[in-house]
């Protein structure tokens, strides 16, 4: 049985294994669930997550600066210096930027692979680390082993993760396991190692202080006062501490940026406090978001506290002025598939034994019905791309890309396009195009068809954006220029 005071656990008896409690709390019984099948599950979803990364990174498709910004912080930490994104500025800090301090326990896999595609493998596995999690989860609290298998498929299809599949890599790749794990222990009344697995978040990325609170605000609705106030405390002090006083005490600038994203619309103007509000309220595209975010439920999950964790994320993603976080693209959404998923395994054990016949009902092919959906939306998403044989063909542009980053001697230091970014940062210094103030590389890696080569000859963008120093046309393609320091 499991005991709610001290987390522990006995054998359930088959026939009463993953009964719901009356009161919808935490199982009397856990079905038994072996790890086996849902690893061999992890094992094909961490495979396709991979596959589509390394045939976007191989192809030179890469769609921002970011993973290029992760390869060298992450390599930073291999050597032993402190984490620098040169393409963010000369010598930038990257704690001064976003507070992910967890990156660093990459270092080890990076010696062994000095690649950034280490970081495109390591997040695969993260990911699939985490259905693992998620199924199980479902298996022991609804006793079935299909439920389980057919919970994992469905979070491990799920729009949120493979649109951060597609957006490269980002720290918060480390916050997902994390995540599903504490809600993991919250369903089966594990409460201090709830705790223990969200604490961590805090060295994820800064805004995550905001959902360890939240956490504690789940314990203390679930009776567990004390704990749940400290850790709320807690949440809300490291957030407090990371925006205020680390990040702008390694920035540059000594202020934490992403206050602007509030404040600011695209074009800089100011905004007000009401602006922001009405301006969020209104917007449809956020809304989109949150009705596909439950939506992949069938909207159970909102019946269950577990689903009070998104609202942190939710928040300074309806309040930010910055498009790029309003919709269903990028690597945003992540955090929030293990939470309502899970929430999903909990609501679904508290309405076995609803009063209202139709609910209880709804709650006997809610999973079913997730799966449905998440398979429906799938042949729609990223990973759907693998099954077409133009992602792997040749590709001319990739070829030439390819020439240019040859052209370039390792070791030499560089300032470069995005789309040559991420491939130069394991043996180069990189710079993006136009954020080098105060450095004067040793090459310059044009994208002619991007804004750095919007002039015909190569050797005047160099001049427009070098004027101290000149330089010499080295490799030339219909894509890109290479350029050379005289």
């Amino acid at each position: 049985m499991l005991d709610v005071q001290n987390g522990s656990e006995a054998e359930p008896s088959a026939p009463e294994a993953g009964r719901g409690a009356p009161d919808g709390g935490p199982s009397d019984r856990l079905a038994p669930a072996p790890v086996l099948p849902y690893a061999v599950v992890a094992a094909v979803l961490c495979a396709l997550y991979f596959l589509y990364s390394w045939v976007q990174y191989d192809h030179f498709r890469t769609p921002s600066w970011d993973l290029g910004i992760f390869g060298q912080a992450v390599r930073s930490y291999a050597e032993f210096r402190l984490p620098v994104s040169d393409i963010k500025g000369p010598g930038f800090p990257i704690l001064g930027d976003h507070f992910s301090p967890v990156t660093a326990l990459l270092a080890p896999l990076y010696w062994l692979w000095p690649s950034p595609v280490s970081l495109l493998f390591a997040q695969a596995a993260l990911f699939a680390a985490s259905a693992v999690v998620v199924g199980r989860t479902a298996q022991q609290v609804l006793g079935s082993r299909a439920t389980g298998i057919a919970l994992t498929v469905a979070y491990g299809l799920s729009w949120g993760l493979q649109e951060a599949v597609k957006s490269d890599f980002h720290e918060i790749a480390f916050a997902v396991p994390l995540l599903a794990l504490t809600c993991r222990a919250l369903l089966l009344g594990r409460w201090t190692a709830a705790v223990a697995w969200s604490a961590p978040l805090v060295l994820v990325k800064e805004d995550m202080g905001l959902t360890v609170a939240m956490v504690g605000v789940v314990l203390a609705l679930k009776g567990r006062k004390k704990l749940g106030a400290a850790l709320a405390g807690f949440g809300v002090a490291a957030f407090a501490l990371t925006v205020l006083v680390l990040v702008p005490a390694a920035s540059k600038l000594g202020q934490y940026d992403y206050w602007a994203k509030i404040e600011k619309t695209g074009t800089g103007t100011e905004t007000s406090l009401g602006q922001i509000v009405s301006g969020a309220l209104a917007s449809g595209e956020r809304w989109e978001m949150v009705l596909y975010l439950f939506a992949i439920t069938g909207f159970l999950a909102l019946r269950s506290p577990l689903a009070l964790l998104v609202l942190p994320t939710l928040g300074w993603r309806f309040v930010s002025q910055d498009a790029n976080h309003w919709g269903m693209h990028w690597h945003y959404s992540a955090v929030l598939m293990p939470v309502v998923f899970l929430a999903l395994v909990d609501a679904v054990r508290a309405v076995r034994t609803s009063p209202r016949p139709w609910l209880a009902s709804y709650g006997k092919v809610a999973v079913a019905a997730a799966t449905a959906v998440a398979l429906a939306l799938a042949a729609n998403l990223p990973l759907r791309e693998l099954l077409k044989s133009e992602t792997y063909a040749a590709d001319v542009r990739a070829e030439q890309a390819r020439a240019a980053v040859a052209a370039v001697p390792a070791g030499a230091s560089v300032e470069a396009d995005v789309p040559l970014l991420a491939h130069l940062t394991a043996d180069h210094t990189v710079y993006w195009v136009g954020t080098s103030k105060g450095a004067t590389p040793d090459y310059l890696a044009l994208d002619l068809r991007g804004w750095s080569g919007q002039t015909q000859d190569p050797t005047v963008t160099a001049s427009q954006l070098h004027p101290e120093a000149s330089y010499e046309l080295v490799h030339r393609s219909e894509g890109f220029a290479v350029l050379r320091k005289k």
